[in-house]
């Protein structure tokens, strides 16, 4: 009887343990201690890089804001946590941070061995070459015999070596753990070639000495589809950074921007009342855990995916990058979203 006893209690002591697990959330979590962990590039012009004051700016650093808004109707309850290449990964497994929004390439491995969710592509990229003028190469097939400078533990690293071997080509790689590393490699001439996402390219070379002796080739050479991950095992957070980037799109495709969204909610059109929250019985927030007038306060803070991308990367940066694959659906690009309903 005894023995019945101690084992039905250990046994409601480990349910106990997983009810209380299983219950803790990511959401929660954040608004308990009253701020989002963002884990963010240690310094990419455009993307995300601090201020002399501290303050941080860019891309990725909007969709933080974005999702602190979505959660707390304040974009400015976010912490940065500046991570490398090689230690953005652990920090998102350990907990460190809440979401990583450093343009991370979603692939198999680290959407599955690494247990990570990736799901809204918030930039359709891929890699690039960059090299000197002086050097008078114009395709990255006249690079045989070149010294690439690349930075470890990224999927740059892996698709050099490939597109080499396929094109049997010859290169000598200059690896460092640090962007700050490569970048000082580079413009200190010990390597001919610099490889990373062309997004990253057009931002590094403002960073250089002489930008304007430095030229992008034209050959893409993988798939780099960028945007947040968070951990797997938490669905509700996961759907609620994955809709941060889909209302940032439909809030664009809907004509809704910073400037307009407090009068848009006087729109007839029943979609975007049910966007904006308006419609009585709409349950855009409470289905996610949020308020139902979430996409207002995002879209307030930020703007839309336009927006945030012209501010920082696009025609009103200094990297001015076309839209490209990045433009809506409906003007040529795949920026597509789901419909809210």
């Amino acid at each position: 009887m005894a023995k019945r006893i101690l084992t039905a209690l250990i046994g409601a002591a480990v349910m106990g343990i997983g009810a209380q697990a299983a219950s803790a959330t990511t959401l929660g979590d954040v608004k308990a201690k009253g701020f989002l962990q963002c884990g963010v590039n240690t310094g990419l012009t455009g993307f995300a890089s601090p201020d002399a004051s501290g303050n941080w700016s860019g891309f990725d650093v909007d969709y933080c804001k974005a999702i602190a808004a979505a959660i707390f109707g304040d974009a400015t309850k976010v912490k940065y946590t500046p991570t490398s290449a090689k230690d953005r990964f652990p920090a998102l497994q350990s907990g460190e941070v809440d979401v990583l929004a450093r343009n991370t390439t979603w692939t198999i491995n680290r959407d599955t061995a690494l247990g990570f969710n990736f799901r809204a592509v918030n930039y359709y990229d891929g890699q690039g070459f960059m090299v000197r003028k002086s050097l008078n190469v114009k395709s990255a097939l006249e690079l045989s015999g070149a010294a690439v400078c690349v930075q470890t533990g990224t999927t740059t690293e892996l698709n050099l070596a490939d597109y080499f071997k396929a094109n049997n080509l010859q290169y000598n790689p200059v690896v460092f753990e640090k962007l700050e590393e490569v970048n000082a490699a580079y413009d200190a001439g010990r390597c001919d070639v610099y490889t990373t996402d062309q997004s990253g390219l057009y931002s590094l070379r403002l960073t250089l000495a002489a930008p304007d002796d430095h030229v992008i080739l034209p050959e893409i050479i993988s798939k780099e589809p960028l945007g947040p991950a968070v951990r797997q095992g938490d669905d509700q957070w996961f759907d609620i950074v994955s809709w941060v980037h889909y209302v940032l799109i439909n809030a664009e495709d809907f004509g809704i921007t910073q400037a307009n969204v407090e009068e848009m909610k006087k729109s007839p059109n029943p979609d975007v009342q049910r966007f904006l929250g308006v419609e009585a019985d709409t349950k855009i927030g409470t289905d996610l855990g949020l308020d139902n007038d979430w996409a207002v306060k995002v879209i307030t803070a930020v703007g839309n995916y336009g927006e945030i991308f012209d501010r920082n990367i696009g025609t009103s940066s200094p990297l001015k990058i076309e839209r490209g694959l990045n433009a809506l659906w409906s003007k040529g690009g795949i920026q597509y979203a789901p419909p809210v309903r």
